[in-house]
C-alpha cells in the first residue's frame, strides 16, 4: 500500500514553501506542494484563507522533518539581533508560542524557548512534550456544531439541489491532519451522521429529479 502524503506545513507564499521543500528533500524526505484553495467552505469560521501553499510529506516523515527544521532554526538563533520582535514579548506570550507551535515557524518556537530560559524559566523536554500533547488534544476536537449547514444541506437536497449532497458528503467525510501526522475527523460523530443521511437522501432522490427535469423539458 502506497503511503499517503499529508499536509505538514501551510505557508503564505511559494517562495517559503520552496525553501522548506529544498531543506527536507536534501535530507531524503519526499515533498509535494499543492495550492490550498478548498472548493467550498462548509464552516461558519469566517476564514478567508486562500491561495496558500500546502507542503505535504508522508506521515512517517513528520517527526524527522520537525527535527530538521528545528535544528536549522537553532543554527541562527545565537547571532540574532536583539531587536527581533519576540524579545519584546511577555512570558505569557512566549508560553503561548510553545503551546501552539503549529501557528508559528520553527525559528520563533526555538527562540521562545531560549528567551524564557534566559529569563530564568525552566524549559525542559517534559514541559514541551506536555504542551505538545495538550495542543494535539485541542486540535483533535471536532469543529463547532454544524447545525446551520446541516439544515441547509437537508433543504437543498429535498429541493433537488446537488449542492446539498456536496455539503452532506463534506460534513460526513472531511478530515484534518494534526501536527504529528495523525488524521482525525473534522466534525463530531452526530454531525457526520447527518452528513451521511443528507448525502444518501440526495442520492436516493436524484434519479426522480432527473426524470422530472427531462419530462418538463419534453
Amino acid at each position: 500500500m502506497v503511503e499517503q502524503f499529508l499536509p505538514f506545513k501551510r505557508l503564505p507564499s511559494l517562495q517559503q514553501a520552496l525553501e522548506i521543500k529544498d531543506k527536507l528533500e536534501s535530507n531524503s524526505i519526499q515533498v509535494i506542494l499543492a495550492d490550498n484553495v478548498p472548493p467550498v467552505d462548509i464552516t461558519f469560521s469566517g476564514s478567508t484563507v486562500q491561495n496558500q501553499i500546502d507542503l505535504k510529506i508522508k506521515k512517517s516523515d513528520f517527526e524527522k522533518a520537525n527535527k530538521i527544521l528545528e535544528a536549522d532554526a537553532e543554527k541562527i538563533i545565537n547571532d540574532l539581533d536583539k531587536e527581533y520582535y519576540l524579545f519584546e514579548f511577555t512570558n505569557d506570550e512566549l508560553y503561548e508560542i510553545l503551546l501552539k507551535p503549529d501557528e508559528w515557524n520553527e525559528f520563533d518556537y526555538k527562540l521562545s524557548q531560549k528567551i524564557l530560559t534566559e529569563r530564568g524559566k525552566s524549559i525542559d523536554a517534559d514541559l514541551l512534550n506536555s504542551l505538545r500533547n495538550q495542543r494535539l488534544k485541542e486540535l483533535a476536537k471536532p469543529e463547532e456544531n454544524q447545525r446551520g449547514w446541516i439544515w441547509v444541506g437537508y433543504i437543498l437536497t429535498l429541493l433537488g439541489g446537488f449542492f446539498g449532497m456536496i455539503i452532506g458528503y463534506l460534513i460526513w467525510t472531511s478530515k484534518k491532519t494534526l501536527p504529528n501526522g495523525e488524521v482525525v475527523n473534522s466534525y463530531s460523530e452526530q454531525d457526520r451522521k447527518h452528513g451521511k443521511y443528507i448525502f444518501f437522501l440526495g442520492l436516493f432522490l436524484l434519479p426522480s429529479y432527473i426524470i422530472l427535469r427531462i419530462l418538463n423539458f419534453l
